[in-house]
């Protein structure tokens, strides 16, 4: 059992370490307001399926990750991350019964109130987005969303993480 467990522990660590990776991937200028939440999706996807294991705290160490990486100011995307993780953990049951269109919704939502969460400290901070663009990752999040279940859903199989 414990040797399942740490396996289980090392997939869920490698797909939020991949997540991180594509966070800071490199992308034309122009596509950049469109980068997808990457690490918001993994911590709302293993929130959804394994909420015991990867929770509030998880997502909390994810934002500060997100941070240090990308030069933000050190706490805006943990404590984001952590409310994300937070309604997620909370309404888990309700949003695995829904089809996978509404769960883009949910993920939309979700992802949303991260970001709105963001802007808000920037702002508190003297900093504001400089245009509608912010809210592109938003709707790429959702767009993605079907793919990123699937694929997570298949590794979570594949190793039988529990």
């Amino acid at each position: 059992m414990a040797e399942k467990k740490k396996q289980g522990s090392n997939v869920i660590f490698l797909t939020l370490l991949a997540a991180l990776f594509l966070t800071v991937l490199p992308l034309p200028e122009w596509l950049r307001p469109f980068r997808p939440e990457w690490a918001t999706l993994v911590v709302i996807y293993w929130c959804l399926a394994l909420p015991v294991r990867v929770n509030i705290g998880v997502a909390w160490v994810m934002g500060l990750t997100v941070d240090v990486l990308t030069g933000t100011l050190l706490g805006q995307h943990a404590l984001a991350m952590a409310i994300v993780a937070f309604f997620t953990v909370r309404l888990h049951k309700q949003i695995r019964v829904y089809p996978l269109w509404q769960q883009s919704l949910s993920v939309f939502t979700l992802v949303a109130l991260g970001q709105l969460l963001v802007v808000w400290i920037r702002g508190i901070a003297g900093d504001s987005p400089d245009s509608w663009l912010y809210w592109g990752p938003s709707l790429t999040s959702a767009i993605v969303w079907p793919v990123v279940f699937v694929f997570l859903r298949d590794i979570r199989r594949k190793f039988r993480v529990a």
